[in-house]
């Protein structure tokens, strides 16, 4: 914006400067011209008085010597007869010309112009006073004149287009304080703010954009108590399970429904606190959080007869996620295997660590996902579920500065990226989202 407003206002200024100084440069020529045209015409016409009273050679010099013309050699006079006291440049025809018509004549002739002055003799007949003003006198001090002239010009355009940059800083500076502060707010700093300055259009914006933050960190704040009054309403059902749980005999159907109910307290209350406050930001080893989730998982895939590999989780990768969130992104992109593909479908989890990445890849060996862009949409599903799994996963890579991208898998089916920033250097990001297709089938 800098630029453009002052290379408008360099257009403007020098448009206007030219319009009005190439004008007034001829205007200043033409008078200096005129000037030295006028001083040469009084310099003849002083000449005037002694030829009138008397044509003597000898007064004719003496009085040409005495006036600054003659002096410096540039002042003739022609008498009747073709006689020329000093040294004449007009040609003869210009002199028999002024002669015949006896008025002023002003001529151009090599290095200059020469001004031929008629006066009348007293004993009948015409002399004509030639005086010579080489090209210097004609344009002296225009030059200076032009050079000044410019100069002015120049200091004009630069002072335009300085105030011009002075007057852009200021709307920049604003408007960068905008961006940044809406590039904070949408990084997930709630409490931004910004000080509305420059024009007043920029003011107004500045006030809408504090008013658009307090608005959305108190529909935020609503989200998060009613997501907590929500997974509190689930005690009381949660209360008669567990006592359900309990009543079960010593074994293994009854052992695995107590760790399952201990499971979901455990998971309603992390809700519950997640809820109530602002997620701090934390961290955890993503291999260990693969060991867990998929020898959990494994022991459905046994079940369901379903071969299950876990790749690259031998050594610790840092992930800048709460265990518990990765838990439940993890969860969710495994029960999508198990939920969206037929039994005896295998599917592979691979850990990938980087220079300022951890990639978490989820493939599976299924029909794959017909539309990328849909399936990762919130609340989007194909097969009547909540339509939130995946975007759960998302939310959590895009939290850290990452993304979620899905593609075809080498197994045949899908492969969900889940790609975790943990650096300043993040993964590349794509320009677009894949499009490969396979055959119809919807993903939550």
């Amino acid at each position: 914006m800098r630029r453009a407003l002052g290379l408008v206002a360099l257009a403007v200024t020098a448009m206007v400067a030219l319009a009005f100084l190439i004008p007034l440069a001829f205007t200043v020529r033409e008078i200096t011209r005129d000037r030295a045209l006028g001083a040469a015409e009084r310099e003849a016409a002083s000449m005037g008085p002694l030829l009138s009273l008397s044509a003597e050679p000898a007064g004719v010099e003496r009085a040409m010597a005495a006036t600054d013309a003659g002096a410096d050699g540039r002042m003739a006079v022609h008498l009747p007869g073709g006689t020329v006291l000093g040294t004449g440049r007009a040609r003869e025809e210009e002199v028999a010309r002024a002669f015949r018509r006896g008025r002023f004549a002003s001529i151009g002739v090599p290095g200059g112009r020469v001004v031929l002055q008629p006066v009348a003799l007293p004993e009948g007949g015409v002399a004509v006073v030639e005086v010579f003003l080489p090209g210097g006198e004609l344009d002296r001090g225009v030059r200076k004149a032009w050079l000044a002239m410019a100069a002015v010009g120049a200091v004009l355009v630069a002072g335009s287009v300085v105030a011009a940059d002075r007057m852009g800083t200021r709307v920049v500076r604003a408007t960068q304080r905008l961006a940044d502060a809406a590039g904070a707010l949408g990084d997930g700093d709630l409490s931004v703010r910004i000080e509305p300055e420059g024009p007043p259009e920029l003011v107004e914006a500045g006030l809408a954009f504090n008013a658009m933050a307090d608005r959305v960190t108190q529909l935020l704040a609503a989200e998060r108590e009613m997501a907590a009054d929500l997974s509190h309403r689930l005690r009381t059902p949660l209360a008669a399970l567990r006592l359900n749980a309990e009543a079960l005999d010593t074994g293994p159907v009854g052992d695995q429904t107590r760790e399952a109910v201990d499971r979901l307290e455990r998971e309603v209350d992390q809700i519950i606190r997640a809820a109530r406050r602002p997620a701090g930001r934390g961290s955890c080893d993503a291999a260990r959080v693969l060991r867990d989730r998929v020898a959990f998982w494994s022991a459905l895939a046994e079940d369901e007869g379903r071969s299950c590999e876990l790749i690259g989780a031998g050594r610790e990768a840092p992930a800048p996620l709460p265990a518990g969130e990765l838990e439940a992104a993890v969860d969710a992109l495994l029960g999508n295997v198990f939920r969206h593909t037929a039994e005896g479908t295998g599917f592979a989890v691979t850990l990938h660590v980087g220079e300022g990445v951890t990639g978490i890849l989820v493939a599976d060996a299924g029909p794959g996902i017909a539309d990328p862009d849909t399936a990762l949409e919130r609340g989007r599903s194909g097969r009547g579920s909540t339509g939130l799994g995946l975007d759960i996963a998302r939310r959590a890579a895009e939290s850290t500065g990452g993304h979620l991208r899905i593609h075809r898998s080498a197994l045949g089916g899908a492969q969900v990226q889940m790609w975790l920033r943990t650096g300043e250097r993040a993964p590349a990001r794509r320009a677009r989202r894949s499009r490969r297709r396979a055959r119809p089938r919807q993903r939550a």
